[in-house]
């Protein structure tokens, strides 16, 4: 079985069971609609590609449904601040993922790792590293592997290479479901890690007093008040 559809099944079990229901209401996600994509994305594996040329093709499974589910998040962001963060970070990782398959041994035999395991990481890696969000990185993650996928196409186009390049097909069903998976769970584990320990520093200099949180400078200021009224008494 492709390590995809491992990686997917066990991301639609932790749905149902509700493991990822707090990372999916920060994405504005139901765990319904999380986990109809999910099948929809397995699903659409088996269905043919769409041709858009001779050599150039799209999954319904591996791009066309990602891609639906990045551009519902990239409509839905809060602010266009993390839209543009969005678009920028999708580049990036694009870039990424292009070089590190023009890097990279032609000869899959010659590497230890499926060369698609590595664009996904790659991708997932530029993903979650600078951006600002769940919903970015989710965005950026697909949107890294399609990219580059569709820069290789317009590569081949302009070097008369007649290459089939299968977006979001083939191996890159792959890269697709591990730079998104990487991509979000680095951002919600490592983000929920910094935000436990700022939130901590941040009430360091609190203390608990009469059953609620208390500033001790603030009462330090309120019993020096309370002094000067009586020497003025």
């Amino acid at each position: 079985m492709p390590l995809s559809y491992i990686l997917l099944s066990i991301t639609a079990f932790a749905v149902l069971f509700g493991f990822a229901h707090r990372v999916l209401d920060r994405m504005k996600m139901t765990d319904t609609w999380a986990f109809l994509v999910i099948v929809g994305m397995i699903i659409g594996t088996f269905i043919p590609n769409l041709h858009i040329t001779k050599y150039v093709s799209i999954n319904v499974g591996g791009a066309v449904i990602p891609f639906a589910v990045s551009l519902y998040l990239f409509l839905s962001a809060e602010n266009n601040r993390e839209r543009i963060n969005s678009i920028v970070v999708s580049i990036l990782a694009a870039v990424a993922v292009y070089f590190a398959g023009r890097f990279l041994p032609a000869e899959p035999e010659a590497m230890i790792i499926e060369p698609n395991y590595v664009y996904g990481i790659v991708g997932g890696l530029i993903a979650y590293l600078f951006s600002r969000s769940r919903r970015a990185a989710f965005i950026a993650g697909v949107m890294g592997v399609i990219l580059a996928n569709v820069a290789q196409a317009v590569v081949n186009s302009i070097t008369g290479v007649k290459g089939a390049v299968p977006i979001g097909g083939a191996g890159f069903f792959d890269a697709v479901v591990i730079s998104m998976i990487v991509a979000v769970f680095l951002s919600e584990v490592i983000g929920e890690v910094r935000e436990k320990i700022q939130g901590g520093t941040s009430k360091k200099h609190l203390e608990l007093k009469h059953g609620s949180m208390a500033s001790s400078l603030t009462d330090v200021f309120k019993e020096g008040g309370k002094e000067d009224e009586k020497d003025k008494k």
